[in-house]
């Protein structure tokens, strides 16, 4: 077989195809809804489009201040000082950053949606910053059998959470009465639409980036339906410069769980 040097070079995704069990068509066939589109949400995004999946779609209810901009690839200060929405900027980004994107946004709390919403998808991807929509996303994609990865920061800590209905535990099974009292608490670090005053956290964009890159990590995973996905919690303190795995067995008495 002849192949003319450098022509190696004219795939984009060339690279990717050094692993054998990549498949850029799988990957562009994958429908992936995007939860939050915050400092997490633009990471998540970014690294999707760059490993191949063409069809996302993003929600998001909030609006870029300036406070965003040093977590956020894709918001700019003209966006901040605009006060446009979170969801419509990312949409807007990864068409230029890839034409062949098809991508929908939407401007309103994920819970809003009716039932047969994340139906239409195959991979839900988590990236919000309150109790009440990570539980809500995890109920509806146990229930709809749609794997569901969650993704979370704490200033330099994060984790990772990947949900195989029903294979493995879900974030419900990790829930305690700590988390019951605050799951109607909304942290939003825009401002908007606060009903519970919380003090800020530091925040920086590399701890973000690490958790980010493991859910697309394990979305390629699961894409490619390989059985080497996380099934436990991925664990991560850059303060402490530590990462493991944490064991979460399924709990027999979590609601998501009754019926299996």
């Amino acid at each position: 077989m002849h192949i003319r040097a450098g022509g190696i070079d004219e795939d984009k995704y060339s690279r990717l195809k050094l692993f054998e069990w990549y498949d850029v068509e799988r990957v562009k066939r994958q429908k992936v809804m995007v939860v939050g589109a915050g400092a997490l949400g633009n990471e998540v995004c970014k690294n999707l489009v760059l490993s191949g999946y063409r069809r996302l779609t993003i929600v998001d209810m909030d609006r870029i201040v300036k406070s965003n901009l040093n977590r956020c690839v894709f918001f700019s200060d003209e966006d901040a000082e605009r006060q446009r929405y979170k969801a419509e900027v990312i949409a807007e980004k990864i068409k230029e950053m890839e034409k062949e994107v098809e991508v929908e946004y939407y401007t309103k709390r994920i819970e809003e949606f009716p039932e047969d919403f994340i139906r239409k998808h195959d991979l839900v991807m988590g990236c919000v910053d309150n109790v009440a929509a990570r539980l809500h996303i995890n109920a509806s994609c146990y229930a709809l059998r749609i794997p569901y990865i969650d993704g979370a920061t704490h200033g330099q800590v994060g984790k990772v959470q990947v949900v195989m209905p029903p294979e493995t535990s879900c974030l419900e099974c990790g829930m305690n009465a700590t988390h019951a009292k605050i799951m109607q608490k909304r942290f939003s670090c825009t401002g908007k639409d606060i009903h519970y005053f919380e003090p800020k956290i530091a925040a920086d964009i590399n701890t973000t980036s690490i958790i980010a890159a493991i859910q697309v990590q394990e979305a390629l995973k699961i894409t490619h339906e390989r059985d080497n996905y996380i099934r436990n919690v991925f664990y991560f303190d850059g303060s402490r410069n530590f990462f493991s795995t944490l064991d979460l067995p399924i709990n027999p008495r979590c609601p998501n769980h009754a019926s299996l």
